[in-house]
């Protein structure tokens, strides 16, 4: 950790949010705040393609999208048109990583499932069907499915 942020750190979050907004009209002030807002956004899209083990080129398939356009979004936050696609992914991966080892979620999400009429997660996701993709999931980690 920088020294700057351990600095930071030891300041009462409140306080610096409350003399930072005195001052919203001030244009280093307004860049600081776009750029949290911007890392903050862009934080479960690097979860997803960390977790998903995702190339940007096939993020921008997942999204229907051009690699660059995800490389974009990853310095500049995902756009609003996407964040319930996001969202959707994003929960997904959150079952995921409590019920599956993070190193075999890779193979997980690539390997068709009878439960997902032979389809992949990816190759859900990939179609645009995000919602199915957070269900599928969880019909998939049903163990109620396998108990005699």
């Amino acid at each position: 950790m920088s020294r700057t942020v351990s600095a930071l750190r030891r300041l009462d979050p409140a306080s610096v949010a409350a003399e930072i907004s005195t001052s919203v009209d001030d244009p280093w002030t307004q860049e600081f705040l776009r750029a949290l807002d911007a890392r903050v956004r862009s934080a479960p899209l690097e979860r997803l393609l960390a977790t998903w083990d995702l190339s940007a080129a096939a993020a921008g398939r997942v999204f229907g999208v051009t690699r660059q356009a995800v490389s974009k979004w990853r310095g500049s936050g995902v756009p609003d048109d996407r964040a319930v696609a996001l969202a959707d992914l994003v929960a997904a991966t959150d079952v995921l990583e409590r019920y599956v080892r993070r190193e075999r979620i890779p193979a997980v999400v690539r390997r068709p499932a009878e439960v997902l009429g032979g389809r992949s997660l990816l190759q859900l996701a990939e179609e645009g069907r995000y919602a199915e993709v957070r269900a599928g999931v969880a019909r998939m980690l049903d163990l109620r499915r396998v108990q005699p």
